[in-house]
């Protein structure tokens, strides 16, 4: 079995309310940069989050920096409670929906990356980045990078019920090739 971690996910949900970011700056809680999209976002980080939640005026938010979809369902909703306890919103029902997980793998292998652009249809241009580029449409719609060490990074994945399958879509790429080395 090869060591798999879910790195980061990215969920949204909207308050279907708009927020005042003048009023809400007075919290610790509330980290605001007006250099980022123009001051048009804040940042909710609690002392009990794994990642942080961005806010935008027109109730829109995004969680970012969990290592589950539960983790950042549940970062949207205490940030919606916040929210709601600080009296800037009314109570509402939630839906998160996943944009994006990220998933490293390590195979514990070494890729010949040569052999892998030869027989795979990817990019692999070494001057400029030392992974190869592959992109799958199937089983799911995954960016995938492979490095020679054999450490992989999959991105762009909506649950986290795609990840064995495309892991196994890599590893039945991995083993086509002819001179995949075994080696840590």
């Amino acid at each position: 079995m090869v060591e798999t971690q879910i790195v980061n996910v990215v969920a949204t949900a909207s308050l279907n309310q708009e927020l005042d970011f003048y009023e809400l700056r007075q919290y610790k809680e509330i980290f605001h940069d007006s250099d980022v999209y123009g001051g048009r976002v804040a940042y909710l980080k609690t002392k009990n989050m794994e990642g942080r939640v961005s806010l935008f005026p027109s109730g829109k938010m995004i969680s970012v920096g969990t290592r589950s979809e539960k983790k950042a369902f549940e970062e949207l909703n205490c940030a919606m409670r916040f929210l709601v306890e600080k009296g800037f919103i009314k109570k509402v029902t939630l839906s998160p929906r996943t944009q994006n997980i990220v998933v490293t793998v390590d195979f514990e292998r070494r890729v010949n990356l040569e052999e892998l652009v030869a027989n795979t249809r990817g990019i692999y241009k070494p001057k400029q980045f030392p992974a190869f580029i592959l992109k799958v449409e199937k089983p799911y719609t995954a960016s995938i990078l492979i490095f020679a060490s054999g450490k992989v990074i999959i991105a762009g994945l909506k649950s986290s019920e795609q990840i064995v399958p495309v892991i196994q879509k890599i590893e039945d790429i991995l083993k086509a090739l002819k001179n995949l080395s075994h080696e840590s």
